[in-house]
């Protein structure tokens, strides 16, 4: 394996789109509250840098909330190709810079954008017809061109350890992890099956 981990994960991407998986940046995103109790829901990568791996929500939905009480998070990244691969990320988040999350929200549909307005995410809903009219009423207020909200925007998680699982068989599974040190260089384990 590679000594960059973010160049091995891009390849895997690759490798993975390549393979004609569906939604191959569906990602497995893990969070914490305050008091530590877990939650975990499927997200989509919207890009991977040198930066971290970046992803868009409410900022008033659970994860959002669980986000700013406790900025740290997983993701998993699970492609059934052959072999099958799995990479595990961990490490601190953070809300993107408002003309980042800008940026990207300008290139959503324009019902994906009204659908930002109109939900509440993770609140309690009575019935459909509800978020229905919600939608329209979003509708009526900005047209088929809606700003963004102030409740919703990017994050970005900083890896400190990226997670590299390959199947083999007989379960003698490759894993390796790299882990980030202070200074930002990587440090490379290879790790049991």
């Amino acid at each position: 394996m590679t000594g960059d981990p973010l160049a091995l994960f891009q390849r895997w991407f690759d490798e993975a789109a390549e393979a004609g998986l569906v939604l191959p940046e569906a990602m497995t995103l893990a969070t914490a509250d305050a008091s530590g109790k877990p939650s975990a829901r499927t997200v989509l990568l919207k890009g991977a840098d040198e930066r971290g791996f970046v992803f868009f929500t409410n900022y008033e939905s659970r994860k959002g909330s669980e986000l700013a009480a406790n900025p740290h998070a997983a993701l998993t990244f699970l492609w059934h190709t052959k072999p099958r691969r799995q990479v595990l990320v961990t490490g601190r988040v953070e809300r993107l810079p408002r003309e980042d999350s800008e940026a990207y929200f300008r290139t959503r549909d324009p019902a994906s954008r009204l659908g930002a307005w109109a939900s509440k995410q993770s609140r309690p809903l009575a019935s459909r017809a509800e978020l229905e009219e919600s939608v329209a009423a979003a509708e009526a207020r900005f047209g088929k061109d809606p700003p963004l909200p102030e409740w919703w925007g990017g994050f970005v998680l900083f890896p400190r350890t990226i997670e590299f699982w390959e199947s083999r068989p007989s379960r003698l599974h490759e894993r390796i992890r790299y882990t980030r040190g202070d200074e930002g260089g990587w440090a490379a384990q290879p790790l049991y099956p």
